[in-house]
């Protein structure tokens, strides 16, 4: 898996508001981690969700949705089950340009 790229992720089981079943999720973790652990970072996508600042708009397999970096999990690997294309360059450099902000000071 690569930084950027959309996977089908089994988020189950979950607790509380987490994110719930197997739905898209992008890869936000660098190739360093992936070759030296057996999780990756991942932030979860949907269709449903309200617009917020720390909410990227992206558009996938012909829908509009948002990636959740209010949803950043770490997963282990088995749980990408499908490879589902990769964010245009534009959406990954915003949706990392935000992590940052989400995590300074």
């Amino acid at each position: 898996m690569t930084r950027g790229e959309i996977w089908l992720v089994n988020l189950d089981p979950t607790i509380g508001s987490e994110i719930r079943k197997t739905r898209p999720c992008v890869v936000v973790s660098p190739p360093e981690m992936h070759d030296h652990l057996r999780t990756v970072l991942v932030a979860t996508m949907t269709t449903a969700g309200r617009e917020a600042p720390f909410r990227i708009g992206v558009a996938h397999g012909g829908r509009r949705g948002l990636i959740l970096l209010d949803q950043v999990r770490a997963v282990y690997k088995t749980r990408l089950t499908k490879r589902l294309g990769v964010v245009p360059a534009k959406t990954l450099t915003t949706t990392l340009k935000t992590l940052q902000e989400v995590f300074a000071e």
